[in-house]
């Protein structure tokens, strides 16, 4: 990565931090965006238990003291329904259950997670079951007037209907039983998809049954979930997708420019609605496989910044088991990876041609401010004293190369190449 700075010219008056508290749901969880990893992006499924532990394993050893800590499934780790109508685990995956990987995660400081879609899916309303702890049969509790999930797979649920609600109670439960963590509830609406679906009531429904429980899960919500229905996402769940997904299908890479750079504009749509209980989520962070992850070093640089100072939860794409030692350092840098654990979404200050540069105020009148070169050519960003809010000296130091960079007066300006960012860290000087 590089770049150089030419500070000449800082005066900026202090103000209190400028973000507010996005509360998210109250269930014991999101108080900090999560870090992990999930299946999707380099296995296109859940993988096998051999598979998943071999990549809890490297977690634990080389990720978890930064943060790490989430295994997340993929869609595939189920097969089949028990005689309620409940998902059962593949066992030709994972012969020792969900409950077995559960304990081997745990037992390393690891937390699961698992995929789930909104709805009944088809064969359990074929099979028509008995809901557990009632005479209730699952088509009882199907709206046939609704499409159940934005893929157009499952059946809708009515949650005016008796034994609706208990029904979602009986999943949850089943999967506190095996010591799940995490779930991402996939193909939610109103928000992208192939059809239009209504998942609010589901949404409040699983909510309401984790709280039930007591056990604290995480709840996610995929995909491109709309901003006008912010309010309930926030009210019932601890993160949830603002787009698409990020990975380059039909290629040999991971992701590509084209595919991250959308995250520049929605995060600015959706600036201010994170925060403790619940974030925006950017979708995985694919940096880790080197030449594989489809972006330049000055990208991979770019993304990292881009979804720790939005606080985003840092989710890893590639596969653990070959990280590259470049891309380790840039997932591994403890000053970066404050920011984001400070759970402190930034604010888009400035956005001049392709530069873009977002702030984040603390409360010790400190702040971080990001540069990022969107375009193809480089560019040279600059800010003024009234656009990053503070007065006087500042002592300036870079938190990816991890060095202090003297004194500046008046503002900044910062030359960078093509797709490059810089991350700096702003404190008033107060000389002895």
């Amino acid at each position: 990565m590089r770049h150089c700075l030419r500070a000449l010219w800082i005066a900026l008056s202090v103000v209190g931090a400028s973000w507010a508290c996005a509360s998210g749901a109250d269930n014991g969880v999101a108080q900090k965006p999560l870090m992990g990893w999930s299946s999707w992006s380099a296995l296109r499924g859940p993988g096998n238990e051999a598979r998943i532990k071999g990549e809890a394993d490297v977690m634990a050893e080389k990720l978890e003291p930064f943060g790490y800590t989430y295994i997340n499934l993929d869609s595939g780790w189920d097969r089949g329904y028990d005689a309620n109508g409940r998902p059962e685990t593949d066992k030709s995956r994972f012969p020792g259950g969900m409950e077995g990987l559960a304990a081997y995660l745990h037992s390393k400081g690891l937390k699961l997670g698992i995929y789930l879609m909104p709805g009944l899916p088809d064969a359990v309303f074929q099979a028509n079951p008995t809901i557990l702890g009632t005479p209730v049969k699952i088509r009882d509790i199907v709206d046939p007037n609704r499409t159940g999930d934005t893929l157009g797979r499952n059946h809708a649920i009515d949650y005016t209907k008796p034994g609706a609600a208990e029904y979602i109670q009986s999943c949850v439960d089943l999967f506190a039983s095996w010591g799940v963590d995490y779930m991402k509830m996939d193909f939610v609406g109103p928000g992208g998809g192939k059809v239009a679906s209504d998942n609010r009531e589901d949404i409040k429904a699983w909510m309401t049954a984790i709280k039930k429980n007591g056990r604290p899960i995480w709840l996610e919500l995929s995909n491109s979930l709309k901003l006008e229905y912010v309010d309930t996402w926030k009210a019932y769940a601890n993160g949830w997708r603002i787009e698409g997904d990020v990975e380059g299908y039909h290629t040999n890479f991971l992701t590509n420019w084209a595919k991250v750079s959308k995250r520049f504009d929605d995060a600015v749509k959706w600036a201010g609605q994170g925060g403790p209980g619940g974030w925006n989520d950017m979708d995985s962070v694919e940096v880790g496989a080197g030449e594989k992850d489809g972006l330049t070093e000055n990208e991979r640089y770019s993304v990292f910044t881009l979804w720790s100072i939005c606080c985003s939860p840092i989710i890893l794409g590639p596969d653990l088991a070959q990280l590259d030692d470049g891309d380790l350092k840039i997932i591994t840098n403890p000053e970066v990876i404050a920011v984001h654990q400070a759970g402190r979404p930034a604010t888009p200050i400035v956005s001049q041609g392709d530069g873009r540069v977002w702030e984040i105020q603390n409360p010790d009148g400190t702040s971080y401010v990001a540069f990022f070169n969107l375009g193809a050519s480089a560019e040279t960003i600059t800010v003024t004293p009234a656009q990053i809010h503070m007065t006087g000296t500042m002592m300036v130091h870079d938190l990816w190369s991890k060095s202090d960079l003297g004194t500046v007066t008046n503002g900044i300006q910062v030359p960078l190449d093509s797709h490059a960012c810089r991350l700096l860290k702003l404190t008033p000087y107060h000389p002895i």
